[in-house]
């Protein structure tokens, strides 16, 4: 038997007469012109709670345009503001109005009939069995009949509707249906969600952002290298536990380790007290610091050890230190030390850890394996993820394809073999997994070199972190980058990255974060003619003086592609009291498709709804000339 007839065999098992197979044909015809779903791309997080949930919430300002776009002739600027904040913060809305005693019934009939009317027509874009697919259970039969509200005020279905929703009222079911039916609304404004890497680090509450990443419905991440440290913990690479660590310790977010994840620190603090000098103004935090700082570069040292392919012994520095002279040994220039507090440091073993150090790391070692939540997390991290993602002519990933300085995609050797570009990215996602699923010990160093290798995708900068923890001289803390960021400007080069995963011609982009664009200074998110969009523009409050701007969404729809750059977030009290919003400083447009609006045939949902027609087109074939047989 062929293998044709074989798949066709298992097609009819779904499809068991011409009837089944001619109603699916239809339905996927219909599918095809629909309009194309609404696509949100943002990146860089940074454990940015507030601002990331308004965000979330506004769909990067989609809800209000569709308010404005819906009620601009009918509702006052107030009147439309006031029901963007309800559709973000329908709980702390309604406590507020509540409170102020703003709430009648005329209030809630008109509110909730703006509610259904805005819902209507956001689900136009969807087919039905989509929409109720989305709906909250408690109130999805309720919520379907008035989607499909007669518009004739005379006729017997607009009169059902009207008492539909007097009863919602008078059985004082208001606030629960308007919390279900604004959350329906966010759902059919954004078909999907696109994180471009880096949830984790800076900011301190990336577990909640990740919990609400988990609760959205169609959600797809590109990992950054600040996720790829934390994935690399959780999965038992130490190097890995003492990068998140130090990290945590340095910015100050030590709730996200032990309240969150339930991994304490009481062991690095009272071995980093015992250890290392009481500086006079130092805190605590100051020695703990310290103690992490060693710890890692020493652990940093014992993994480069093992990787002589890698051709990072430049990084182990801990050999180079010279105590009586207070100075450290770079590229074969000594360079003054900010300090000389080393004493677990072995210059005859310098990377090798001291007993209490060994203490420390097995106490964390195994407070990471225990945590249940940051191994959820983790999870949703590789069912969810992955290095890069080919998207509707979008190249997504976070950081960079490796080049050379004359363009071509650099080479890394691994296990005798020649990896570069999409290779080489491909084989980064394999690694990763493994050492999720096996701990295997090759696969977990590969995750800290993802974090911060040499020719890192998701790092792509030579990173000085011993040199900003221990050098003065602020000349030893230029980062060198991988000539991807200063050549993917050019459109040949983004073109030629582009075609290396198989997008070519008009309407194809590169979409990545991780570098901030600083377009206080001058700079754009927009290079390579287009090609390339980095949507990096400083999410994470710290950066905000440097970038000048609050981060960049995109957005691509029926209409197109827009880019927008955000002003700082005021807030959601700001949000409650006077309906401040992210309010965007400017917005581009990159593609603009309005005059023909796209559909889901353009998309590659409408390449595997054409594929799925053809394959029925041969069943039915098959049917007529009696090769299968139809089953009742």
């Amino acid at each position: 038997m062929s293998n044709d007839l074989k798949y066709l065999r298992l097609l009819s098992q779904q499809f068991p007469t011409r009837q089944a197979a001619y109603t699916e044909i239809i339905n996927l015809e219909a599918i095809l012109n629909l309009p194309c779903a609404t696509e949100h791309f943002m990146s860089d997080i940074h454990g940015e709670l507030e601002a990331f949930t308004h965000i979330l919430n506004n769909c990067s300002g989609v809800i209000r345009e569709r308010v404005n776009a819906l009620f601009g002739e009918e509702l006052d600027e107030k009147t439309r503001a006031d029901l963007c904040t309800l559709i973000y913060y329908p709980d702390e809305k309604l406590a507020m109005l509540h409170r102020e005693g703003t709430i009648s019934s005329a209030w809630y009939d008109a509110v909730l009939k703006h509610l259904c009317n805005l819902a209507r027509r956001l689900s136009d874009n969807y087919t039905r069995s989509r929409v109720r697919k989305l709906m909250p259970e408690a109130y999805g039969y309720i919520i379907d009949e008035l989607l499909h509200i007669s518009l004739g005020k005379d006729s017997a279905h607009h009169v059902y509707h009207e008492r539909i929703i007097d009863s919602i009222i008078a059985t004082g079911a208001s606030d629960d249906f308007i919390r279900s039916i604004t959350r329906l609304i966010k759902r059919l404004a954004v078909t999907r969600l696109h994180v471009v890497g880096d949830v984790y680090d800076r900011g301190a509450r990336a577990d909640r952002i990740v919990d609400e990443l988990m609760a959205y419905d169609n959600v797809d991440i590109q990992w950054g290298n600040h996720d790829i440290a934390w994935m690399g913990a959780a999965a038992g690479s130490e190097v890995c536990i003492a990068q998140v660590v130090r990290t945590c310790v340095h910015y100050n977010t030590f709730d996200i380790l032990e309240s969150s994840y339930g991994v304490s620190l009481r062991e690095l603090a009272i071995f980093a007290d015992e250890t290392y000098a009481n500086e006079p103004g130092k805190s605590a935090t100051h020695r703990m610091e310290k103690a992490i700082n060693v710890i890692l570069f020493k652990l940093m040292e014992q993994t480069i050890e093992r990787h002589p392919n890698w051709h990072m012994e430049g990084r182990c520095l801990l050999g180079n230190i010279d105590v009586a002279a207070g100075t450290v040994c770079i590229d074969g220039r000594d360079w003054p030390l900010s300090t000389t507090d080393f004493p677990t440091l072995d210059l005859s073993h310098p990377s090798r850890l001291s007993e209490g150090e060994r203490r420390v790391m097995d106490g964390f070692k195994a407070a990471f394996a225990d945590s249940d939540r940051l191994r959820a997390h983790v999870q949703f991290f590789f069912d969810h993820g992955s290095i890069y993602k080919v998207s509707n002519g979008m190249l997504l990933f976070h950081g960079c394809v490796p080049l050379d300085e004359s363009g071509e995609f650099a080479m890394v050797i691994r296990g005798g073999h020649e990896l570069r570009g999409k290779e080489y990215l491909d084989y980064a996602d394999r690694i990763a997994r493994k050492a999720w699923t096996t701990g295997d010990e090759l696969a977990l160093d590969w995750m800290w070199y993802l974090w911060c290798g040499d020719h890192s995708p998701l790092a792509g900068r030579l990173m000085k972190t011993f040199e900003r923890a221990y050098v003065a001289d602020k000349s030893t803390w230029v980062e060198p980058q991988d000539p991807y960021f200063d050549l993917s400007r050019d459109e040949a080069v983004a073109s030629k990255v582009l075609a290396e995963f198989g997008l070519v011609g008009e309407g194809v982009h590169i979409v990545n974060g991780h570098t901030p664009v600083h377009e206080v200074d001058g700079d754009t998110p927009v290079r390579a003619n287009g090609k390339l969009l980095v949507i990096d523009g400083g999410f994470c409050s710290a950066y905000h003086k440097t970038t000048g701007i609050a981060g960049y969404t995109l957005i691509a729809d029926r209409n197109g592609v827009r880019l927008k750059a955000h002003r700082p977030f005021a807030g959601v009290e700001a949000a409650l009291t006077g309906n401040t919003d992210i309010a965007s400083a400017h917005e581009q447009v990159i593609d603009d498709k309005t005059a023909h609006p796209a559909s889901v045939a353009a998309t590659d949902d409408g390449v595997s709804i054409r594929e799925q027609i053809e394959d029925l087109s041969e069943l039915l074939v098959a049917y007529r000339g009696g090769v299968l047989p139809e089953r009742a």
